[in-house]
């Protein structure tokens, strides 16, 4: 049994002056009015968040009720698996329908950052990794810094393909609504090192790294026989979760091999090709993310992800868009929401209502929402239906 979304909601993205609670209730009250449902309807609720002290609450699953009273009563639960804890939660949704126990689900992602300095920020997602690593002050912009040196060392300096990646986004960024960042940087400041765009830790520079984020998005699932009857559904084809070792040692640094796994499980679950996609929703955390994504999806050979922006197959109007949102790079990165978004935005794309972000005629959606350094990686296929 298939599970659909059937109706979304989505906050703005940025340093917002609204408290958690409210972006909760804000995404939750237009998702259920979005797929015409009453409160009631809803069967159980998921809801992601990571938090790890951006906030001083951690008892959060129920907070979601606070959007309609017709909530109280049923089963909430908080998911957390870092970065990617917005898919996990999904994930969750579309386990229990599969399984035949929840008819609707209500799957809500949030995140409060900006409550805290940046240091504590740094601080709080530095957590997310193995003890030896935060142990050695490595932040994420430190070990991610570390991947890019590594694929450096392997194939060549390629900063000026990231700095192509990060203005690619940013243009896309322009066109989303929602996005933190809706500026069109340019490709010669992305690439240059300067006061406004300084190296965080080399070889990345400030636009090489997504955003620090407030932020909730949430979709209503549907079992496929409850879809049909729904005002619209987009169908879950296939899905797909891997975890790695958390130790960074333990990996090839140069690739993305957990990423690689989850996407090929998906698209076999999927019964279909990398070619038959239409477009791609990715984690692009950092810029050298989306690089060895191309890789890890099979859109380049190993070392050759260049080719992809190079050909033009990646822009917005190419044969295969990747984060025609602006994905993390532009639109933000609040941790908790950004799997959910990447969902809402895809089924967005499939159902004709992206607005200025539209591509072209699409049927089929391509998700990857990765947690730490490609350790919990979840891949979905998004299918339109008639």
């Amino acid at each position: 049994m298939s599970a659909c979304i059937v109706g979304w909601g989505h906050s703005r993205f940025g340093r917002l002056a609204q408290s958690l609670e409210s972006l909760i209730s804000e995404v939750a009250r237009e998702a259920i009015a979005d797929a015409g449902i009453a409160a009631g309807d809803v069967d159980a609720i998921w809801l992601g968040h990571f938090n790890g002290g951006f906030v001083r609450g951690t008892f959060s699953s129920s907070l979601v009720l606070q959007a309609d009273d017709d909530l109280r009563w049923k089963p909430a639960t908080r998911v957390e698996n870092a970065c990617a804890t917005g898919a996990a939660a999904v994930f969750s949704a579309i386990d229990a329908i599969e399984a035949g126990r929840v008819r609707i689900a209500l799957v809500v992602g949030a995140e409060k950052m900006s409550a805290v300095s940046t240091a504590e920020t740094t601080r709080i997602l530095g957590a997310a990794s193995y003890d030896d690593e935060a142990g050695r002050g490595m932040s994420f912009p430190g070990l991610f810094a570390e991947i890019a040196q590594a694929y450096f060392a392997k194939y060549g300096d390629h900063s000026r393909t990231l700095a192509r990646i990060a203005a690619k986004n940013h243009a896309n960024g322009v066109n989303n609504p929602w996005a933190q960042i809706r500026k069109d940087l340019g490709f010669e400041f992305c690439n240059t090192v300067s006061e406004n765009n300084p190296l965080i830790a080399a070889p990345l520079r400030k636009t090489d790294c997504s955003l620090i984020s407030d932020g909730a998005a949430a979709i209503i699932l549907a079992d496929e026989a409850t879809a049909r009857s729904m005002r619209k559904a987009v169908r879950i084809r296939g899905h797909a979760q891997v975890n790695d070792f958390l130790p960074m040692a333990r990996h090839d640094m140069a690739a993305l091999e957990g990423p690689r796994r989850a996407w090929s499980q998906a698209l076999a679950a999927a019964r279909c090709s990398l070619g038959d996609l239409s477009l791609l929703e990715v984690h692009d955390c950092f810029t050298i993310a989306e690089l060895l994504l191309y890789e890890a999806l099979g859109l380049a050979a190993p070392g050759e992800g260049a080719r992809a922006i190079d050909s033009g197959m990646v822009y917005a109007d190419g044969s295969l868009p990747v984060n025609p949102s602006g994905g993390l790079k532009a639109k933000g990165h609040p941790i908790g929401a950004t799997g959910v978004s990447m969902h809402v935005l895809a089924a967005m794309q499939l159902c004709g209502v992206a607005g200025d972000m539209q591509v072209r005629s699409p049927q089929l959606a391509g998700i990857l929402n990765m947690g730490g350094t490609a350790v919990a990686n979840y891949a979905s296929i998004l299918e339109a239906t008639a």
